[in-house]
């Protein structure tokens, strides 16, 4: 039966992520479960698609990307791949309405990492996060809203500033690797080779606009997806503030983490927080 495989389909995307992401699988479990499935499936799509372009050295990641958009394309139009992830994909767009200029946009970023190393105007820079994370979370939005238009809109804006926030403070946790394996330097205007306490905190400030927006966004959320969504922006604060605490040569040397106890313990802040409906 069909139902059985999508069952096994949602199962795979979900283990992607577990496997992946530690960080976000918990965020994800604090959604409501009618939901769950639907963005393990997004996480799982878009995982693939970046692992493709940062991972897969030693064999022809422009192939193995275009190969994956076709056959994203073929399951869309027949209804089923047997690759689970894009099985499990193609019944999330078409459940939650989402359009296709956002799985365009994120597959247009994915492809600028094969050929773009260097973002050196702001424009170049907002449009590689668009498609690489505000395209992502609008995805999110979209199973959020359970596709409902109107509540779209008026969401999409913060759900944007969100996704920025996140792939930012992703680009200052993983200078070093960015930098010295990846040759990539996302930030325009700065010299990773000269980078600087100024330097840091000009990113730092910028992320912190990004979540001021956006927190005005999850307030507004459906009672589904706030907490989930609330979690993970609790984390991502976490995170933003060890790197604002880290001297700034620390950070291009280093990896900085939340270990699982602090994880756990934002976690217990969060849901206390919201049980008091303060968010």
């Amino acid at each position: 039966m069909k139902s059985l495989f999508d069952t096994v389909s949602y199962s795979c995307s979900k283990l992607v992520t577990k496997n992946y992401s530690t960080s976000f699988s918990l965020a994800v479990r604090m959604l409501a479960p009618s939901i769950r499935e639907a963005i393990y499936s997004i996480y799982g799509f878009v995982r693939f698609a970046d692992e493709i372009v940062d991972s897969f050295q030693d064999y022809n990641k422009e192939y193995l990307i275009n190969d994956f958009e076709k056959e994203y394309y073929k399951a869309m139009e027949m209804g089923i791949s047997l690759n689970p992830i894009l099985n499990a994909f193609q019944h999330t767009v078409k459940q939650y309405n989402i359009t296709d200029d956002l799985i365009q946009a994120f597959l247009k970023s994915m492809k600028l990492d094969l050929v773009k190393s260097t973002y050196n105007t702001q424009t170049e820079y907002e449009d590689y996060i668009y498609g690489s994370a505000d395209a992502v979370g609008l995805m999110c939005l979209k199973v959020f809203v359970a596709g409902k238009d109107q509540k779209y809109e008026q969401l999409k804006g913060e759900a944007m500033r969100l996704g920025s926030a996140f792939q930012k403070v992703n680009f200052l946790r993983d200078l070093k690797e960015d930098n010295l394996i990846l040759n990539r330097n996302y930030f325009p205007g700065i010299n990773l080779n000269s980078f600087d306490e100024n330097a840091k905190n000009a990113i730092i400030n910028e992320i912190e606009e990004d979540f001021k927006i956006a927190y005005q966004g999850i307030v507004k959320l459906p009672i589904e997806a706030k907490f989930g969504v609330y979690t993970a922006f609790i984390y991502y604060k976490k995170l933003l503030q060890k790197l604002k605490n880290t001297p700034y040569y620390e950070i291009g040397n280093s990896r900085i983490r939340v270990s699982n106890y602090a994880k756990a313990g934002l976690l217990a802040q969060s849901f206390v927080t919201y049980k008091l409906k303060l968010v």
